[in-house]
C-alpha cells in the first residue's frame, strides 16, 4: 500500500529581516514596495534554519504524535506537509485529501457566514454539496454555533472560530488531518470534546498527524511519535518510549538553589523574569531532601524590569512522562499583587502537604497577567525528587500511582452501627 505521507530530507530556511520568496499576487506587490526601502541599509541577510534533512513516512490510518519544544520546528513541518509553505530542501509527497487545523480560522472567508464556510471548505476538499448537506447539522452541532451559523465570520469569537474548525476538520470527509496545538486555546470541555472525536478517528481509516504539548493525550490517541529538536527529528517510534526519552532532556539539577537565568525555549515579554528558585524546608532553611506528605516552601526568585499591574504566579507539576499533576498560581488562591515595581523580589508558595508519590517531577513556571498574557514561561525547567516517608503508612502494593492520600480506615458490623475498629494507618 502506498504511504500516505512522504516526508524526504525536508529543510526549511527563513531569511531574518528580509521578505520571503513571494508564491501569491499580494507577496509580490508588499516586496516591491519594500524594496526601495530596504536600500542601502548595509544590514547582512541573516539565516536560519526551521527544518533541516527531516525523513519520515506515514502509512495510511497511522494517528502520530509531534512533539517537542516551542520553537522546535513542530508548526512549521505542518504548514510544509500542508503545502502553506515551500520547502527549502527535500520533497514531500501527500497522497489524498488533506484538512487542517493550523490556526484558528484559518481557511475560514471573514464575510461568509458560518454555513457558507462549512461548504467552501467542502468544495475545497472535493466533496459534492449532497455530502456536505448530510455533515453540516453533525458539524455544527459539534461547533455549538447553532445560534450563529448564518452570521458572517467577521464577528465570530476565537473560541467560536476554534470550534467550527475543527469541527469542519474532523467532520468533512478528508484522507489526512493535520492538527497543531491550537487545541489548547479551547476550555477544557472543548478540549475534552476535540479529543473524543480524535479517539473516534482511529476506526475510520483517516491518517492524523497530531502536534501538542499535552504528552497524555499524545500517549493515548497516537500509535507513533515523532521528536523534533531543533529543526531535526531527534526520534521516532513508540509514544511512551519516545515521551520519556524527550522528558529526560530537562533539567534534572539537584539542591536547594537552581538558577534559571540560561534556561532554553523561555517565553513571553521580559517585563519579569525568573532568575532562580529555591526549596526550602517549613523553617525557612534550605533543603535538598522534599519528602512525600511534608510542607514545603517554594521561593521565587525575579526580576521585574517595569511595572506591573497585577501580575499572577504559577507552577505547573507533571510527571516524567508529560502527565500535569497539579497547578498552583497565586490567581486561584486569591493572593492578589495589585502592583509589582520594577525590582528584583522573590514570591513564596507554601505546600503544607506535598502529597505526591515517590519519585521525579517536572516543574513549569509562569509570570503572567489574566487575559493569557505571558511575561516569562519556563517548560520543565527544574525538577524535584519527591522521598519516601511515613507519612502515609507503608506505600506497600502500590502500582505507580501519582498522588498520596491520608486515609483512615474503620470496620463496622453490619448488624449494627457500631464500628469495631478505627485504624490509624494510611494509604
Amino acid at each position: 500500500m502506498s504511504k500516505a505521507i512522504v516526508v524526504d530530507g525536508v529543510g526549511k530556511q527563513f531569511r531574518v529581516g528580509h521578505a520571503q520568496g513571494a508564491s501569491m499576487l499580494r507577496e509580490v506587490l508588499m516586496n516591491l514596495v519594500r524594496a526601495p526601502l530596504s536600500r542601502g541599509s548595509g544590514e547582512d541577510a541573516q539565516s536560519i534554519w526551521a527544518l533541516q534533512a527531516v525523513s519520515f513516512a506515514v502509512e495510511p490510518g497511522e494517528v502520530v504524535g509531534i512533539i517537542g519544544r516551542n520553537g522546535a520546528g513542530k508548526s512549521t513541518l505542518l504548514k510544509v506537509i500542508s503545502r502553506i509553505t515551500r520547502p527549502t530542501t527535500g520533497s514531500v509527497r501527500v497522497r489524498g485529501r488533506v484538512a487542517s487545523l493550523l490556526e484558528v480560522g484559518t481557511g475560514f472567508h471573514e464575510e461568509l457566514t458560518g454555513r457558507e464556510n462549512v461548504y467552501l471548505s467542502g468544495c475545497i476538499l472535493g466533496m459534492p454539496k449532497k455530502r456536505i448537506d448530510a455533515k453540516l447539522d453533525e458539524i455544527v452541532s459539534f461547533a455549538e454555533v447553532s445560534r450563529f451559523i448564518d452570521t458572517p465570520m467577521k464577528h465570530y469569537s476565537s473560541g467560536m472560530r476554534l470550534r467550527l474548525g475543527f469541527a469542519v476538520a474532523a467532520h468533512l470527509e478528508s484522507d489526512i488531518l493535520l492538527v497543531d496545538e491550537v487545541l489548547a486555546v479551547g476550555d477544557g470541555e472543548f478540549q475534552r470534546k476535540c479529543l473524543a472525536a480524535m479517539s473516534g478517528l482511529q476506526d475510520t481509516g483517516r491518517t492524523v498527524l497530531f502536534v501538542s504539548h499535552n504528552l497524555t493525550a499524545v500517549e493515548n490517541l497516537c500509535s507513533r511519535a515523532v521528536w523534533i529538536e531543533g529543526g531535526q527529528l531527534r526520534e521516532d517510534g513508540p509514544p511512551a518510549q519516545v515521551i520519556e526519552r524527550y522528558m529526560g532532556t530537562f533539567a534534572s539539577v539537584t539542591g536547594s538553589e537552581r538558577g534559571l537565568d540560561d534556561v532554553p525555549g523561555r517565553r513571553g515579554s521580559g517585563d519579569i523574569r525568573f532568575t532562580q528558585i529555591e526549596f526550602l524546608s517549613a523553617d525557612g532553611s534550605g533543603t535538598s531532601s522534599i519528602r512525600c506528605g511534608e510542607p514545603v516552601v517554594m521561593r521565587l526568585h525575579f526580576k521585574a524590569v517595569r511595572e506591573v499591574v497585577a501580575p499572577i504566579f504559577g507552577i505547573d507539576i507533571h510527571t516524567t512522562l508529560g502527565t500535569l499533576v497539579a497547578q498552583v498560581h497565586t490567581y486561584n488562591d486569591d493572593f492578589t499583587i495589585p502592583r509589582l515595581p520594577a525590582h528584583s523580589g522573590f514570591v513564596d508558595v507554601r505546600i503544607e502537604s506535598l502529597n505526591l508519590m515517590p519519585g521525579q517531577y517536572l516543574l513549569s513556571l509562569y509570570a503572567a497577567n489574566y487575559g493569557h498574557v505571558y511575561h516569562d514561561v519556563l517548560e520543565h525547567c527544574t525538577s524535584i525528587d519527591v522521598q519516601p516517608s511515613l507519612h502515609y503508612g507503608l506505600m506497600r502494593g502500590m502500582k505507580n500511582p501519582v498522588v498520596a492520600l491520608a486515609c483512615q480506615w474503620s470496620l463496622g458490623d453490619a448488624s449494627s452501627t457500631r464500628q469495631v475498629a478505627g485504624g490509624g494507618s494510611y494509604s
